[in-house]
């Protein structure tokens, strides 16, 4: 049980009396505004020389043994050219060494604040500014220890305007009470690492202690910059539902397993889990969903990710596991149909890919566009769904709670997490994981015959369903109804050709085959309305622009270098007609005349046809036409269009979209329904096969 002990503005000194020795300890000093950087950094060595990895920018001061048996000797390095944007280094170690003191520095990149949300997922320089700075653990900007784990100690010294840390236990904490003094904190992270991600900026900082029983306090932080601070209630709301969710989830699972929990404010498009904190983007802290989705995916990962680490070579299953118990479990609270709302998006995203490029999920190690998203959030998320549906919720909730006594602080993999599932259902799963982590196919069914007869207790359905191959083994619901009675049923389907028979206390007139999509498959047609992730995602994707100025065509090209995921080719307005008739996946962008009148040229409804009373709404508007696979953004002019390039690929699970500058006023897809059969009676269906023979 938490209480809350105190609300502070900043703490003056922390200290803990007794620690052991972290196996990397670091002192950084860093100057934002000049973006240089001194450090001094000891860790662990072994064997003859210490071969490491810096990003370009820093060298290599000195290095010199630690200990009082190490020689005094300073050693020499060399360095190299590693041809991806940072220096090999190599120190020879005299015998006896087993710590090595290494001095390095330089002046880091700028911070990139112009990269979109798709590369920041990517690998980043070290980077500095007083609006921010993001030093990333996969950066370089310190030297990786020989063992792929680590604890470690930071010491950070940052002007005084600025304030800065790492993930872990903050220790040591001094604030400037003068002009020219600095800020300065030491953090510990005493568990195994497997990285330091280091952020600093010129925020405030909130926070609220609560006392936990037997343990220390919790410490809950906001790290925002002065605007987005000075917001009404908005860094005291991210508090108060930070520690709703520790509580949440610390009584789902096991208690939360750090003394910290920070928000800190990111000058980049950043949506990032650590340990002990999240590093969202500025703008993106801003909006009024992320508290109530985001925020508690972010604090889940302290246990799914940052508590039971990913073992990397056997795939991630923390991902979708993080997602089924936070985005969908939010859903899920919601009402019955918003989660299956988020269900249907899983399965649209995943049928907007090619079916070449259907990922297994084992080869899903982490997001970096669209096929990955779809399968590493989406297919894990339904595969959970799928096993909590046959197991039950008890002891799914049983196999979490040992999974997470047993793998704490350990690297696990998706054959750990069957084992808890076993032991907590006492069934066999490994047919299931291998199915669902190995197979590539989005499976589909159809029912071949579905034919009703009186009974003794009212009346028998026979239903004969018909796969794709390779034929799936899948727990299928099936939905029948008459009149106003409706029921569900499941069927073990395990060929390609599967039989069942129901008994029913009503006449069954239809059959809807998963028509609440609680199965990983392939839609119907009637089932998919056309979204934006289809063009995002294409493989060879054509754009037109039509009307408008040179900045209105520079913004055309800017925006679909964003919302592109593959580089697009142009397309001449002749060749538009042929484009669709061939099926490519068209965008075509102008001013609204201008796209009115191609639509009305190749007989595709006009914007007022397709959007209605939203035609005329907002700076932009943007829809996927029905008819045809093209999607039409029609912009009133360069600005407006130019807002689109950030918001833009947020957004690829809707059908249409209506902006005010860079906000979405209004969204939607189209109309789209599971398919019904007609169920036959067995008379007609034996006239029927009379008159075939």
């Amino acid at each position: 049980m938490m209480l809350r002990v105190s609300l502070a503005g900043a703490l003056t000194l922390l200290t803990l009396a007794v620690r052991a020795a972290a196996d990397v300890d670091l002192a950084v000093t860093l100057d934002p505004a000049t973006r240089a950087i001194e450090v001094i950094a000891e860790l662990p060595v072994a064997g003859r020389a210490f071969e490491f990895s810096l990003h370009e920018s820093l060298s290599v001061r000195e290095a010199t043994p630690v200990g009082r048996n190490a020689p005094a000797a300073r050693l020499a390095g060399s360095r190299g050219d590693a041809g991806d944007g940072s220096r090999s280094w190599r120190i020879p170690l005299p015998a006896g060494v087993e710590r090595l003191r290494i001095t390095y520095g330089g002046t880091l990149p700028a911070t990139e604040t112009a990269r979109d949300h798709r590369q920041v997922l990517q690998r980043m320089p070290p980077m500095a500014a007083t609006q921010g700075s993001f030093l990333a653990a996969g950066s370089g900007w310190y030297p990786q220890p020989p063992q792929a784990r680590f604890s470690y100690r930071v010491r950070l010294s940052v002007p005084g305007e600025q304030r800065a840390l790492v993930a872990g236990s903050l220790r040591v904490e001094r604030l400037p009470v003068a002009a020219g003094d600095r800020y300065q904190a030491e953090f510990e992270f005493m568990q195994p690492a497997e990285g330091i991600d280091l952020m600093a900026g010129p925020w405030r900082v909130r926070e609220r202690l609560l006392a936990r029983s037997g343990r220390p306090p919790l410490r809950l932080r906001t790290y925002f910059p002065v605007g987005l601070d000075a917001e009404a209630g908005l860094a005291d709301g991210y508090l108060a539902d930070s520690e709703r969710y520790i509580e949440r989830y610390g009584a789902l699972i096991g208690a939360y397993p750090y003394d910290a929990f920070s928000v800190v404010a990111s000058p980049l498009p950043t949506g990032l889990g650590m340990p002990t904190l999240t590093y969202l983007g500025v703008d993106v802290l801003r909006l009024p969903f992320i508290r109530a989705t985001s925020l508690g995916h972010e604090v889940l990962h302290n246990w799914w990710g940052n508590g039971v680490y990913v073992e990397p070579r056997l795939g991630n299953w923390s991902e979708g596991l993080t997602t089924f118990l936070a985005d969908y479990a939010y859903a899920e609270e919601r009402s019955a149909a918003a989660a299956r709302d988020m269900r249907l998006a899983w399965l649209r995203d995943a049928a907007a890919l090619p079916a070449s490029e259907q990922p297994a999920l084992r080869d899903f190690r982490a997001r970096r566009h669209a096929a990955d998203a779809a399968v590493g959030y989406g297919k894990a998320a339904m595969f959970f769904v799928m096993l909590r549906d046959r197991i039950g919720e008890a002891a799914f909730g049983q196999a979490l709670r040992d999974f997470w006594q047993t793998q704490r602080f350990r690297r696990a993999s998706w054959d750990d997490l069957r084992r808890a599932f076993e032991r907590a259902s006492g069934s066999d799963l490994r047919s299931v994981f291998e199915q669902w982590l190995s197979s590539r196919q989005l499976p589909r069914w159809w029912v071949d015959d579905a034919v009703a007869r009186r009974s003794a207790s009212g009346y028998r359905l026979r239903l004969q369903l018909r796969q794709g191959t390779p034929a799936l083994a899948v727990r299928l619901p099936v939905e029948i109804a008459g009149g106003a009675h409706r029921s569900t049923h499941w069927i073990e389907v395990t060929g390609e050709r599967s039989l069942a028979e129901f008994d029913l206390g009503f006449r069954p007139e239809r059959v809807r085959i998963d028509p609440d999509a609680r199965t990983w498959r392939r839609l119907d047609s009637a089932e998919q309305p056309p979204i934006l992730r289809h063009w995002a995602a294409a493989p060879k994707p054509r754009w037109l622009v039509l009307g408008g100025d040179a900045a209105f065509r520079e913004a055309a090209a800017i925006l679909l270098q964003r919302f592109c995921e593959r580089p697009a080719t142009a397309l001449a307005l002749p060749e538009l007609r042929a484009a669709l008739a061939g099926g490519e996946a068209v965008i075509l962008i102008g001013t609204p005349a201008e796209v009115d009148a191609a639509l009305l040229a190749n007989g595709l409804p006009q914007e007022t046809q397709a959007l209605g009373r939203n035609a005329v709404r907002g700076s932009a508007r943007v829809w996927t036409v029905e008819r045809g696979p093209l999607l039409a953004i029609a912009a009133n002019d360069a600005a407006a269009l130019r807002s689109l390039a950030r918001p833009l690929p947020h957004y690829g699970g809707q059908s249409w979209l209506v902006f005010d500058g860079g906000r979405v006023s209004e969204r939607g897809l189209w109309g789209a329904q599971a398919p019904a059969f007609a169920v036959r009676d067995e008379a007609s269906a034996a006239r029927e096969q009379g008159h075939g023979r």
